[in-house]
């Protein structure tokens, strides 16, 4: 079976979210699948490069406009790919391949993975909806990671048949053990920051990284924030007008080994994200791998439905600083809540959301759409 997975970006250059998802499902090649990967750069000339023995082909790209890559060839370099592969796997939201599923032939087979929603652009989603609407009717199947995903979207709803269910995972191995030398860090780290709070995600607004902000005015806590975008310097502006910026650390990004170190050097999680364009939150399952804690929000999406309120972690209303403060408070000040919570987040992340089971369960997906369009032909 050959697959080929469609989306605007991919490792190295992006780490976390839908580009974390593609390089589990990249590991199906061990398996005896035959997997590559078609994305667009950012800026620069087209190339074709390896991640762990993955083909990638990035197609060339003028710039980025509102996260999109200026790529007006990728359409037409999918089309031309799809015809060597039995599966397409759209990860969505990505309009190119939408405009690019428009003039695919009935064959290969596609498969869409429902991210997440683009949310926030009335006008532009006009002309997006009906590209969208095509690719779910012409898709075989559609994945999401949640039930609250298919009721919630405003796409979904008359595709739902279509719809499975795959909750994401994790690597446990890598992210719940630590080695002497990373021990070492973590030991470090705590000493540095008694009371340290991590949030880890790109500087975008759904991330609600102002809401964090304003909530740790009212916590007495250091925090570490891992990620880089567009609104770096607003928010180091804000942080520097409420007065914590001698509290608050923006670090940029990482590699896994030191968001690991930081991860487990942390007393709580804080997933701040205050729209529907935070649909699940690996960085919850890697937390919870870790035995922490998280603070996350009441969105419709799987977000509390990974770490729960009450299970493994607390639920706040999404754009309620006080509320979050109250609930990390919570968790610093009650440090028996904070490892009973964080050891059933562990115990969930083992049985819920493994890496293997994920995978276990995305290729009998696979396989199902691959059976039914070769007993068609």
């Amino acid at each position: 079976m050959r697959i080929l997975h469609a989306y605007k970006v991919y490792l190295p250059g992006v780490y976390g979210g839908i580009p974390s998802v593609i390089a589990m499902l990249a590991k199906l090649s061990r398996l005896g699948f035959d997997t590559q990967v078609l994305v667009a750069r950012e800026c620069g000339f087209a190339r074709k490069y390896e991640v762990e023995g993955v083909e990638v082909e990035a197609v060339a790209s003028i710039g980025t406009l509102m996260s999109m890559p200026l790529a007006p060839m990728y359409p037409f370099r999918l089309v031309r790919r799809a015809k060597d592969f039995d599966i397409i796997v759209h990860h969505a939201p990505f309009p190119l391949t939408d405009l690019g599923t428009l003039l695919m032939p009935k064959n290969p087979a596609l498969i869409v993975h429902w991210h997440a929603e683009v949310i926030g652009r009335p006008t532009l989603m006009k002309f997006l909806a009906p590209l969208f609407r095509r690719s779910l009717k012409r898709a075989d199947t559609i994945v999401v990671s949640d039930r609250a995903i298919i009721e919630n979207s405003p796409f979904l709803g008359e595709f739902a048949g279509k719809c499975v269910v795959v909750p994401y995972g994790c690597d446990l191995g890598y992210w719940s053990e630590l080695t002497t030398v990373q021990r070492d860090a973590v030991d470090r780290l705590q000493q540095q920051y008694p009371r340290l709070v991590v949030a880890v995600g790109r500087l975008v607004s759904y991330k609600g990284y102002e809401v964090f902000l304003r909530a740790m005015q009212d916590v007495d806590a250091e925090a570490v924030i891992i990620g880089e975008g567009q609104l770096k310097a607003d928010l180091t502006e804000l942080a520097a007008e409420l007065g914590i910026l001698d509290r608050v650390r923006f670090l940029g990004v990482l590699q896994p080994d030191e968001v690991k170190q930081y991860v487990h050097a942390a007393k709580v999680l804080a997933f701040p994200s205050v729209t529907e364009a935070e649909a699940f939150g690996l960085v919850q399952l890697e937390a919870m791998s870790a035995g922490k804690p998280i603070v996350n929000t009441d969105l419709a999406t799987a977000v509390p439905h990974v770490a729960r309120d009450g299970k493994e972690g607390l639920t706040v209303p999404p754009n309620d600083p006080a509320a979050f403060a109250q609930a990390l408070r919570r968790l610093l000040e009650q440090p028996d809540l904070a490892v009973r919570l964080g050891a059933a987040g562990k115990e969930r992340v083992h049985s819920e959301f493994s890496q293997s089971l994920f995978l276990s369960r995305i290729q009998t997906v696979y396989n199902e759409v691959f059976q039914r369009r070769r007993s068609v032909r």
